[in-house]
């Protein structure tokens, strides 16, 4: 796929991940849509991409209602006259232990409530498929070829206080090869699928960290530093443009070889 020229929507596009794709794109000439539930945040990238000289729309939008998400990918046709690549970053974490214990009882003083759970799946989970069936819907029925990209993690293969987290992140590291089967079924070669599960990422929240939890999270990473937001804009946009990705989970971790808890 030629990037330049092509139109991007892109969710939780405000802050992180998300906001360093929209960036990204923008300035190899993609014209990039973004949605988030921060309208100051999307003022603020929109306002940035505009003086950098790139294309951009937005709208405020959260991805669990089906309208807001609908509209936004309207607004890419409307505003842009296409849809080409689709990245559901928009995503939550409400980490905590199933049940947690008093030291001095043994007895079991707290539980991970169904609310945090559910916020959890409703926002990484549902949201994500909200957006890449609204998108999908929306290419297939214009012949809009291109890259439909969901956001995994290498906390798909579990995590500890993250039973939430990691039950969203290893179903959509499924979604790729089991959408891609679906298009085969009915004939559509030019929407494709490729999800990135990121290690740990440099977005303000993990840096701004307590410093010593952060070192020994490090010490498992073979490069010694986390994984900068643009280097994930740098892979989708590759993903993007390199057709033979196709039906497969990409991760990205500077070579994760531990938990996080090394000592």
């Amino acid at each position: 796929m030629e990037l330049k020229g092509a139109v991007a929507v892109i969710t939780g596009g405000a802050s992180g991940i998300g906001e360093s794709v929209a960036k990204s794109m923008a300035g190899r000439g993609v014209k990039v849509v973004i949605g988030d539930m921060d309208h100051k945040g999307l003022t603020r990238v929109a306002g940035e991409i505009t003086a950098a000289g790139g294309q951009v729309a937005f709208a405020k939008v959260n991805v669990t209602n089906e309208e807001e998400v609908a509209a936004l990918m309207d607004l890419a046709i409307e505003k842009f006259g296409a849809i080409n690549i689709c990245v559901s970053a928009a995503g939550i974490i409400k980490d905590g232990l199933m049940i947690n214990f008093d030291k001095e009882t043994g007895k079991v003083k707290r539980a991970m409530t169904t609310e945090q759970f559910k916020a959890v799946v409703d926002v990484n989970l549902v949201g994500s498929f909200i957006t890449l069936r609204e998108a999908a819907i929306r290419m297939a029925n214009n012949g809009y070829a291109g890259l439909l990209v969901p956001i995994s993690s290498v906390n798909k293969a579990g995590q500890t206080g993250q039973l939430n987290y990691a039950s969203t992140k290893a179903a959509i590291a499924l979604w790729p090869k089991i959408l891609v089967g679906e298009f085969q079924m009915k004939g559509i070669q030019n929407i494709r699928c490729v999800a990135i599960a990121p290690g740990y990422v440099g977005t303000p929240m993990v840096k701004g960290m307590n410093q010593e939890a952060l070192a020994g999270i490090l010490k498992g990473v073979h490069i010694g530093r986390l994984i900068e937001p643009s280097e994930i804009a740098d892979m989708i946009m590759f993903a993007a443009q390199n057709e033979a990705l196709d039906a497969t989970c990409l991760e990205i971790t500077g070579g994760l070889i531990s938990n996080g808890l090394a000592k």
